[in-house]
């Protein structure tokens, strides 16, 4: 009787895995999605549809890192408490990226800066505060930010634009 029980708990618990995993899917837009699969099949050499050792040791020689220890791919590979396929790998840069703050809370401290409503901060007032202030930037850090930021010809950064950036992504990427 008892293992009888046991049947459908255990049909249970995978279908509540299985749910948790399939909502990974629904925290990021398709072309992200996407982004992600082609970014999956990059690193899987072996197109065995699971990112092993041996696959990302490959990756990091063709970026030109051959020096990557056995001890930090192990490290890499145990954040997947598991083998790592697609939603797995889905997973895991959804946890990461869950770290960003909402768009909203973004631009709430955005409009901080903007008291006249404009939906705008000056650069140069903005690149002051992010190397001197609370979590300070690096002057690298700085530049690869205003590499992506839409500065209009006044020198003013288009702070909601920014903000989607940061929390979907550049979309000029391709």
């Amino acid at each position: 009787m008892a293992s009888r029980r046991a049947g459908p708990r255990g049909r249970a618990a995978a279908r509540r895995a299985q749910r948790r995993s399939s909502n990974v899917f629904s925290m990021f837009e398709q072309s992200q999605i996407q982004e992600f699969k082609e970014a999956f099949s990059c690193i899987d050499q072996n197109r065995d549809g699971i990112i092993t050792k041996a696959d990302l040791k490959e990756t990091y020689a063709q970026l030109g890192k051959t020096n990557v220890s056995d001890e930090e791919l192990e490290e890499m590979l145990k954040e997947g408490k598991g083998p790592i396929n697609f939603t797995v790998f889905l997973t895991l840069f959804g946890e990461k990226l869950n770290g960003t703050d909402p768009e909203e809370s973004i631009l709430n401290a955005f409009k901080l800066f903007d008291p006249a409503g404009t939906g705008t901060v000056n650069k140069d007032e903005f690149k002051q505060l992010l190397l001197t202030q609370a979590d300070k930037f690096s002057p690298e850090e700085v530049e690869q930010m205003f590499a992506v930021t839409p500065i209009d010809v006044s020198g003013n950064i288009d702070y909601k634009s920014l903000c989607y950036i940061i929390t979907h992504g550049d979309e000029k990427e391709d």
